[in-house]
């Protein structure tokens, strides 16, 4: 009898063991340096008069293919750059699609929108030492930039192995709102204490059957703008993945900037300040992931829709010679730009092309990516109304063309109401109708993924 003893109770101890959850998903990821190897000028600060000037932090594009049970899939691609360009995500697409079999709907391009990366947009190299070889840097950059996600795609899609999903979210608390009345019935860009924030930070965690974790993918909504001199960088987001990807050796960290459009990192200035920020918002991540976490299971739902978003009312091409002649320098400029748009393409449009997606991963969680420099109350606004059990909202997304605000803010007016228009090639600002067109589409769009 004693020698069986250790047999049955070895043999209940086999029995009585977990049986593994089968892996609902597949997943993998990639990474890549994208620092520039020379000096360029750079993005985010229209008052900079000089390039780059070494690296603080290097920058990275990274790749994440998720694919359910009945082959649905979705890639998902973050870059440490300041947006995304138009034609840098139609490009993408197209070849994603033929390449790898990705329908455009069911890819998305988040940046973090650091304003310490190289100038992708060669129309946007203003003021620069040399208008020519800067355009000629941004170009060259924004190709090689474009073979190196599609490199990476397929890098994720080739690693993908059997995997769980699991979310969960955390808060972090050095955004805040920067829009502060001025006394004078305007906005001044100063921290807010009162203004509206979204401190939440999601949290979606991909590993594989054996618990090794594939990617860590987080979110928050402020800009990127702690830094304002002239080395390369991540700024906060940077630092932030850098501390998780070494808490988490083999994952690859992925930030989602939010809806930060009037969010700014306080305090700031110093790189001191963006290591700060960075490992609060990682501990944020880790708080988050140290919860329970709900698993996601069920099948990938997308829908994406570019929208003619509509300008106010464009103005006259007397107007636009009688603002060349202005004393300042930044309305004189904007009616130049705008004048050879008209002179290169004809008239001026009435609207523009503006991404607008809606992802069903799994049943409980919607993602909703939209375009351009979205304002907080966008976010506030989905989660209120869409009732389903996680709603996460990325701005930023797939293309960032201008800031998009609410319709409070439009009625506000300021630099984010429609001012910083007059630091790019929009002919004027977006329309008062601008809130509810993005969000009619964004609830129909969610009701077409119904089951």
């Amino acid at each position: 009898m004693k020698l069986w003893l250790p047999l049955l109770l070895s043999l209940f101890v086999i029995a009585a063991a977990p049986v593994p959850e089968k892996a609902a998903w597949k997943a993998g990821a990639a990474s890549a340096k994208i620092t520039p190897e020379k000096s360029m000028w750079m993005a985010g600060y229209a008052a900079r008069t000089k390039p780059s000037e070494g690296v603080e932090l290097d920058l990275f594009a990274k790749a994440f293919a998720l694919a359910d049970q009945e082959g649905g899939r979705f890639v998902l691609v973050t870059l440490d750059l300041i947006g995304v360009p138009r034609n840098l995500r139609l490009a993408v697409a197209e070849r994603a699609k033929k390449e790898h079999g990705i329908d455009p709907a069911n890819l998305a391009i988040n940046a973090s929108h650091t304003h310490s990366g190289p100038e992708l947009r060669t129309s946007r190299v203003h003021g620069a030492d040399d208008v020519a070889q800067r355009e000629q840097e941004a170009a060259e950059y924004t190709t090689a930039l474009e073979n190196t996600i599609l490199r990476l795609i397929g890098e994720a899609l080739a690693k993908s192995v059997p995997a769980h999903l699991d979310y969960s979210h955390a808060r972090c608390g050095f955004a805040m709102n920067r829009r502060t009345p001025d006394g004078k019935g305007g906005w001044s860009n100063f921290p807010n204490p009162a203004g509206p924030v979204d401190h939440s930070v999601p949290v979606l965690k991909a590993s594989s059957e054996d618990g090794k974790e594939i990617a860590v993918i987080f979110g928050y909504a402020c800009h990127c703008t702690t830094l304002g001199h002239q080395k390369f960088s991540g700024d906060y987001a940077g630092y932030a993945q850098q501390g998780i990807e070494k808490a988490h050796p083999g994952a690859v960290a992925m930030f989602m900037n939010g809806c930060s459009g009037d969010q700014n990192p306080y305090p700031r200035r110093t790189m001191e300040l963006a290591q700060t920020h960075g490992q609060t918002l990682a501990t944020a991540v880790e708080s988050a992931l140290q919860t329970h976490l709900r698993r996601l299971t069920g099948p990938i739902r997308a829908a994406y829709r570019e929208i003619p978003l509509a300008y106010d009312t464009l103005p006259t091409k007397e107007k636009l010679l009688e603002e060349q002649k202005s004393k300042d320098k930044w309305l004189s400029t904007h009616a130049t730009r705008v004048l050879d748009r008209i002179e290169k393409e004809g008239p001026l449009p009435a609207s523009y092309p503006y991404p607008v997606q809606v992802l069903r991963l799994g049943n409980d969680l919607t993602w909703i990516t939209l375009g351009g420099e979205v304002v907080i109350d966008y976010a506030l606004r989905f989660k209120a109304d869409i009732q389903d059990p996680i709603v996460w909202v990325s701005g930023y997304t797939n293309d960032v063309m201008a800031y998009i605000p609410s319709l409070r803010i439009w009625k506000e007016g300021g630099y984010e109401g429609g001012g910083a228009m007059i630091y790019g090639s929009h002919p004027t600002r977006w329309s008062e109708k601008t809130e509810e067109h993005i969000t009619s589409t964004v609830m129909e769009l969610r009701k077409s993924l119904n089951p």
